[in-house]
């Protein structure tokens, strides 16, 4: 296995970043900042972040196979058109509960979005329109961000051993996934909300992206929500 190389790539100092996702297509990673409101897309071509501030707190992106993305947005799922910067309603949910909002989702290999919040899960499917952080290896594996550990783990789902630890720079690691052109590359998320001006002097990388090299493993590509 070749030497393990970690390299924040976006300092950005987000408030909590979460749901990375490799867009092949863009060549870039998407994220969210939960609390700062923004859909974010980082270019490995430019070495550049791109933002889209949008009008609640948002959970989770996800690629569209019709194109560009999906997003949960407080109690919505909603379509994002990057390039107009546009954000469409699909659904509401919760209408009643406004101070409600979605934690997180994930799109499964049959193309529907699931989402839940903490009291319940909803699934957004391509005709229907009904309505965290890991992602897994070719090998099966999970690789697991823990948050206020500072890690990212790879386990072994099926006996639950730990495979291998790889410690970052910052405590509040939140989510990870892989990406590149052979997806050999891990991208981790991380946040800054709740860290004082001492803690930030030690970890001025918080709320950064990081991009991990060397793990000697491959991960699978993202499912694009079929709708």
């Amino acid at each position: 296995m070749s030497s393990i190389k970690i390299e924040c790539v976006a300092k950005e100092g987000y408030r909590i970043g979460e749901s990375p996702v490799w867009d092949e297509k863009e060549s870039a990673l998407v994220c969210v900042d939960i609390t700062g409101r923004k859909v974010c897309r980082w270019s490995s071509v430019t070495q550049q972040v791109q933002a889209i501030s949008v009008d609640a707190p948002v959970s989770s992106v996800a690629l569209r196979k019709s194109g560009d993305y999906v997003i949960t947005l407080g109690t919505r799922f909603a379509a994002l058109k990057w390039k107009e910067q546009l954000v469409t309603t699909i659904t509401h949910v919760d209408k009643d509960k406004p101070n409600n909002r979605f934690n997180d989702g994930k799109v499964d290999p049959a193309g529907r979005y699931f989402a839940g919040n903490r009291r319940s899960i909803y699934r957004l499917e391509k005709e229907e329109k009904i309505p965290d952080g890991m992602c897994i290896d070719t090998e099966g594996k999970l690789w697991v961000a823990c948050y206020d550990g500072g890690r990212v783990i790879r386990l072994d789902p099926e006996t639950g051993k730990r495979l291998q630890t790889v410690k970052l720079p910052v405590d509040k690691t939140t989510s990870c996934c892989f990406g590149g052109k052979d997806y050999s590359e891990m991208y981790v998320t991380s946040a800054s909300d709740g860290m004082d001006k001492e803690w930030l002097s030690r970890q001025p990388q918080a709320g950064g992206i990081f991009k991990i090299t060397g793990l000697g493993v491959k991960g699978v590509p993202p499912y694009p929500f079929a709708g």
